[in-house]
C-alpha cells in the first residue's frame, strides 16, 4: 500500500505528457513528499472541458461503513473497482492522473532492531523522470481532522493492482498503477472504462527500479 510519494518540479514536463492547457496548481517547489492527507498536484479535466493542473488532498472518501469515529481520514488507494463505493469515480470525468516522481513502500526486511522501518524507494530510472498514477477525484465535504471541523475539498485517490517482480520483495499484495506513455494518459482520460480498466496492471519489470530517498531540498 502506496501511503509515501516524492514529484519533482517539473511543470512543464507533466503538462506535455498530459495535454494539459493550463496549470492552476500555484505548485513551484522542487521536491515534495506527498502523505496522506496533504496536498498534491493532480491533472484533471476542468469545468470549462480544459485539462488543468490544480492541487487537490490525497485521499478520497471512505465507504461509509469502515468509517470509526466522526472524521474521514480518507483512502488513499483503491484496488477493488467492482466495489460499488467506486463506480461514481471511475467515468472520465472523474478521472486523473497523478504525476510523480518516485513511490516509497516499508521494507520490514531492511529493519534495524530499535530503529524504525525503512523504506524502499522505486522510480523509472535513476534519473526519476516524471511518471503518473491512474486516479480518481472528487468534491467532498467533510472532517478530515476533528481539530478543523467539516471543510470542501477536493480529494483524489489512485488505483493499485497486484506488483511486478520488483516491488514485490519488498511488498509482495499491491502496487500503484503507473502510466509512462502520453497514449496510456490519453486512454485513462478519455476511454469508457471499459477500455480504460485495462491499465490496471502491474507496470513491466524493466520499468522500475530501486533508487535511493530523494535529496531533501537545501
Amino acid at each position: 500500500m502506496c501511503n509515501l510519494y516524492n514529484v519533482r518540479s517539473n511543470r512543464e514536463a507533466i503538462l506535455d505528457l498530459t495535454r494539459g492547457m493550463v496549470d492552476r496548481s500555484g505548485w513551484n517547489e522542487p521536491s515534495r513528499d506527498i502523505y496522506p492527507g496533504t496536498l498534491a498536484p493532480i491533472v484533471r479535466v476542468g469545468a470549462d472541458g480544459e485539462r488543468e493542473m490544480v492541487m487537490a488532498t490525497w485521499g478520497m472518501p471512505t465507504p461509509p461503513e469502515r468509517i470509526r469515529g466522526n472524521y474521514d481520514p480518507g483512502v488513499t488507494n483503491i484496488r477493488n473497482t467492482h466495489f460499488k463505493h467506486w463506480r461514481p469515480w471511475l467515468g472520465p470525468e472523474c478521472r486523473c492522473v497523478v504525476p510523480f516522481s518516485s513511490f516509497a513502500e516499508p521494507n520490514p526486511a531492511a529493519k534495524v532492531e530499535g530503529q524504525r522501518t525503512p523504506n524502499a524507494w522505486f522510480a523509472h530510472s535513476d534519473g526519476r523522470p516524471i511518471m503518473f498514477f491512474a486516479g480518481v477525484w472528487t468534491p467532498w465535504r467533510g472532517v478530515k481532522k476533528v481539530r478543523d471541523g467539516e471543510q470542501d475539498f477536493e480529494l483524489f485517490g489512485f488505483l493499485t493492482c497486484g506488483p511486478n517482480n520488483v516491488v514485490k520483495p519488498i511488498h509482495e499484495k499491491a502496487m500503484p498503477v503507473i502510466l509512462t506513455e502520453a497514449e496510456e494518459i490519453e486512454t485513462w482520460m478519455t476511454a469508457p472504462w471499459e477500455i480504460a480498466r485495462e491499465l490496471q496492471r502491474p507496470l513491466p519489470d524493466d520499468m522500475l527500479v530501486i533508487v535511493p530517498p530523494p535529496e531533501r531540498p537545501k
